[in-house]
């Protein structure tokens, strides 16, 4: 049976399973992070895998040099202090068994400056502070049947052109991806 797009029912069933588990992988980034989960970043790595910062912060490579990022005394201290990492829904370009997704994080932490303000029913609060949004480029690979993270591109939302670039080529290649709708004139 071939569904209406011309690939079959059981191609259009793997590619939105594919999908599903490349939200379930980008979306364990936050939690991984603010828990300081060494051993699950291990597991969602590839050996070679790049986590790239851009020029004015330390990136990794190598899946033990990445697994060890959260364990750093100073990720460490950020995460006591109340970090959070919070995600958008991500933009995943699927192309086979490699997909590119873009997305956006913001790097929120306690205010322990901030006012101490009460919410009815939510109780009192210092509130939060965004530290900084960046774009985020992922490649991610399928191996042995799993999606694996080979590389990770992150630029702060700053102004400049880089950031934008990134976001544009997630952008873009879906948009080449879309086939053409008929319009009614």
């Amino acid at each position: 049976m071939t569904a209406p797009s011309g690939q079959s029912i059981e191609n259009r069933l793997a590619a939105v399973e594919d999908r599903l588990a490349i939200y379930t992988l980008i979306a364990s980034h936050p939690p991984s992070a603010d828990t300081a989960a060494a051993d699950y970043t291990r597991e969602v790595y590839v050996e070679d895998g790049v986590f790239d910062r851009g020029p004015s912060l330390s990136g990794a490579r190598g899946v033990e040099e990445i697994a060890s990022f959260t364990l750093k005394p100073e990720h460490q201290e950020a995460i006591r202090g109340g970090l959070a990492h919070f995600a958008s829904l991500p933009l995943i370009d699927l192309q086979g068994d490699q997909a590119f997704v873009t997305s956006y994080i913001q790097i929120l932490h306690l205010d322990h400056e901030g006012e101490a303000r009460e919410l009815a029913n939510h109780g009192t609060s210092l509130g939060y502070r965004i530290h900084r949004v960046v774009a985020n480029r992922w490649h991610v690979v399928k191996v042995g049947g799993q999606w694996m993270i080979k590389s990770r591109t992150i630029r702060s939302i700053d102004g400049t052109d880089e950031p934008l670039a990134l976001l544009s080529q997630g952008l873009s290649s879906v948009l080449a991806a879309r086939s053409p709708m008929p319009r009614e004139d």
